[in-house]
């Protein structure tokens, strides 16, 4: 599988002037991954590109960025690698592409129809439960949503196996996986290489304020799933079903999480209104706004249901969650948040270099 040869052709010419000025040596793991190399195969340049950020710090130091004739924005050039490696690699492909150019009409749509068919199968609600389980069985819920889960996954696992070969990717050990986690938690690569972040929403003025919307929906994002999985222990081990009450361990996990999934979101959302747009993958814009606002949606959505329990709203308000929930399930391995995974993997494989390096 071979990328755009435009793609990967500017992003070479790009990195090899970069190589040769190592002004930016310092603020992300790019320009040491970068340094490290004399020529760029595809798989170097693929790899590079996820391992951006696209903070964008670089751009704003650069001396040789327009109008100077070499024209420099590596930001923009490794954002159309980045965007055109999770194409290329997501299977099946049409679905990827379909969803960068619609993906507000696609997420929106897929939205209301789960909604309307979760609407109709409240017409088979049980005759007894309690809470949600009022208006939808346990055991409809699981037929739904395990394979809607599952599935994606193994999507994304194949996706990921061709990235893995793209990139050299070989036998890594616990620890360059640990310290992927710990760069991944800490979003190291934000920090801007001094710690005061990055210019992502401002071209003059660092801030970690993109940092601190990443960190919200990735600590938000884990606490819901550590809310459903407790939740799920619960129920089958320990024979506890729900609903479960406000001081219980789903109860306190799942608000938290989506508290802080609705703020990081939505700061997220507003910092990409005020972002240049060329610094990126302008074309893929719009599927990413798609992401931010499906995420969002599941988190607000989860919110007001809690809000609502007890009350009629919960009819109404109970599809349209499920809804949101099948939408972000399903459109996993197409959308912004398959980012996560070839992320993790690129910044995996670096700690391996840089560990093989170190030995």
């Amino acid at each position: 599988m071979q990328m755009q040869p435009d793609f990967i052709g500017e992003a070479r010419r790009q990195a090899e002037i970069c190589n040769a000025c190592r002004y930016c040596e310092g603020y992300c793991s790019v320009f040491p991954a970068l340094h490290s190399l004399r020529t760029f195969s595809e798989g170097d340049i693929t790899q590079l590109a996820n391992l951006c950020h696209n903070c964008r710090g670089c751009y704003y130091a650069c001396q040789y960025t327009a109008p100077h004739e070499f024209d420099l924005n590596l930001p923009g050039a490794l954002a159309e690698v980045r965007q055109e490696s999770w194409k290329l690699h997501a299977w099946p492909k049409g679905f990827a592409r379909l969803f960068d150019r619609s993906g507000v009409a696609m997420a929106a749509l897929m939205t209301v129809a789960f909604a309307l068919l979760f609407v109709l199968a409240q017409a088979l609600r049980p005759t007894s439960g309690e809470g949600f389980y009022a208006y939808m069985s346990h055991g409809l819920m699981v037929a739904i949503f395990l394979p809607a889960f599952v599935l994606p996954l193994g999507v994304l696992a194949v996706s990921l196996r061709n990235y893995w070969r793209t990139v050299g990717g070989g036998h890594v050990s616990p620890a360059d996986l640990w310290a992927a986690i710990i760069s991944a938690g800490k979003m190291r690569n934000l920090a801007g290489g001094h710690g005061d972040g990055c210019n992502f929403e401002d071209t003059d003025r660092f801030s970690n304020a993109r940092r601190h919307a990443h960190q919200a929906v990735l600590y938000g994002f884990l606490l819901c799933f550590a809310a459903t999985s407790t939740a799920t222990v619960l129920h089958y081990l320990f024979g506890m079903e729900a609903p479960y009450g406000f001081f219980s361990l789903p109860k306190l996990l799942g608000l938290s999480g989506g508290l802080l999934l609705c703020l990081g979101t939505g700061y997220m959302a507003a910092l990409k209104l005020k972002a240049d747009r060329n610094l990126g993958a302008a074309s893929a814009w719009g599927g990413e706004m798609a992401f931010v606002v499906l995420l969002f949606a599941v988190s607000a959505t989860g919110i007001a249901l809690y809000a609502a329990s007890g009350t009629g709203a919960v009819a109404l308000l109970l599809p349209l969650h499920l809804g949101t929930v099948l939408t972000f399930f399903l459109l996993t391995p197409y959308s912004k948040m398959a980012h996560g995974f070839y992320r993790m993997a690129a910044l995996t494989l670096e700690a391996h270099r840089r560990g093989s390096l170190v030995v």
